[in-house]
């Protein structure tokens, strides 16, 4: 889920956009799209580990 979401925001979509077009693949919501709070939280959390590897 995390290599298309950086896809799709490497595109400059929106985060409504990108999660609409992520399916979730696991867990009891499976087939169903996260909400664009979970993709913010998923994609912040991808920087910030990004940002401590760099430093």
């Amino acid at each position: 889920m995390l290599p298309m979401a950086l896809h799709l925001r490497a595109q400059n979509l929106s985060l409504r956009d990108i999660a609409s077009r992520i399916v979730l693949t696991k867990g009891e919501k499976k087939g169903r799209h996260p909400s664009p709070a979970t993709v913010l939280r998923m994609l912040r959390e991808h920087d910030a580990t990004a940002a401590s590897v760099e430093g």
